[in-house]
């Protein structure tokens, strides 16, 4: 019987470049594997899918259906990436009867061994690669990778597969519920988008399997532990394992280039995959859409969406229900010019006030924001409180517009 085998990616339209790349480097291992690429944007002009390595493509807007603005809104762009992605493992199952789903990152890309993933996933329901397989040997790795395990996750999530059997879409079905719900860059709060959720898998969930192969998900986080043999024209090992897939996570920040140089001088042909890589992407059109702005990124007017302006909104049912498509800017009725007229309710920093230095009116504003917090969280459960509160708002609020 032949395999129901799935492949999706999940990206705003600047990834796509590398989407293409990945996408190729699938069909190359598999040329009868779906793949499916996930958008949370529009498409670029002179978009032409006949011409793409694409099966298909699945838009956002068609997996949450329920209040999309005020949803997305809710989410920055990385945010609303991640969040689809469970959402999107749920659709490909139901709507293509899929045996096995992966999940991969869009920055990443597939050499060898997609029949080694489906023989591990076989055994199992879910397969989740840790960000780390052996103790990193110096301080420094302990510094620069097993504590951001601690506080990122465990599991690296930038791949992912699931079983369509009963305890593969038990998962998949929690995973998605989380992620439409819960799925912010919010470290204080414990959250790391998908990745911290994924920490309680083995924990919720039977037959998960963790890829301990080091030729697996291969990045910089983990090279001081694996060394890459080989060529690009004969093929690449790691630790003596023919490569699966690399990671090259941190490309466009520059973090990839730092913690390659730290990590990877004793195996040369990284550098070479590397210049491969920007060869590829370039030849998908990294110059010409790498820097696109994403439709969720801005205002209908173009004026960018403060990540604080996502975060009081996302926090306020009130908000949510007054302004149930925040992206609208226009006239006095729409959230942007409530945000405006409201400085006194923005999200206090939490570190103003105690940073010497500060402009005077930036501790005044601050001090202001932190009060309303009480306000609207209802930590000033009396009256009397409440009153006392508002009345600090309005003078914090005037003594800061004198400091200006």
């Amino acid at each position: 019987m032949t395999l129901n085998r799935h492949v999706y990616t999940s990206i705003t339209s600047n990834y796509l470049p590398k989407a293409r790349v990945l996408a190729e480097s699938v069909k190359r291992a598999d040329p009868n594997t779906m793949f499916h690429l996930v958008l949370s944007d529009s498409l670029p002009v002179g978009w032409e899918a006949t011409s793409e390595p694409f099966d298909s493509v699945i838009y956002a807007h068609d997996l949450v259906t329920e209040r999309f603005h005020s949803w997305a809104f809710g989410h920055s762009v990385v945010e609303m990436c991640t969040a689809v992605k469970g959402v999107a493992l749920e659709y490909i199952f139901s709507e293509h009867s899929a045996d096995q789903v992966f999940y991969f990152d869009p920055d990443m890309v597939v050499f060898s061994r997609l029949d080694d993933l489906s023989e591990q996933l076989a055994m199992c329901s879910i397969v989740l690669t840790p960000h780390l397989t052996d103790p990193d040997p110096t301080d420094m790795g302990i510094q620069d990778n097993e504590l951001a395990s601690l506080i990122h996750g465990v599991f690296n999530l930038g791949f992912l597969g699931v079983r369509n059997v009963p305890e593969g879409r038990r998962f998949s079905r929690w995973w998605a519920s989380r992620l439409l719900d819960y799925c912010h860059d919010d470290i204080p709060r414990g959250l790391f988008t998908d990745q911290k959720w994924v920490n309680l898998a083995p924990c919720f969930f039977d037959d998960v399997g963790v890829l301990r192969s080091p030729a697996f998900n291969v990045a910089t986080w983990n090279l001081a532990t694996r060394k890459a043999t080989g060529s690009l024209e004969d093929g690449i090992c790691i630790n003596g394992e023919p490569l699966g897939f690399y990671h090259f996570s941190g490309f466009d920040s520059g973090d990839q280039i730092t913690m390659l140089e730290r990590y990877g001088k004793d195996s040369p042909v990284l550098y070479a995959l590397r210049q491969w890589y920007i060869a590829e992407c370039e030849r998908h059109g990294q110059s010409a859409l790498g820097k696109l702005p994403s439709r969720y990124a801005a205002f209908d007017n173009g004026e960018t969406i403060k990540n604080e302006q996502r975060i009081l909104y996302r926090q306020r049912i009130d908000l949510q229900r007054a302004f149930p498509n925040p992206y609208q800017a226009q006239g006095t009725g729409s959230y942007k010019a409530w945000y405006d007229a409201h400085p006194e309710e923005h999200p206090a920093s939490g570190s103003v006030a105690v940073q010497p230095g500060v402009p005077m009116a930036a501790v005044l504003e601050d001090l202001a924001r932190y009060f309303n917090s009480q306000l609207v969280t209802g930590v000033a459960r009396t009256r009397v409180k409440r009153a006392v509160l508002r009345l600090w708002i309005k003078f914090l609020m005037l003594a800061a517009a004198v400091a200006r």
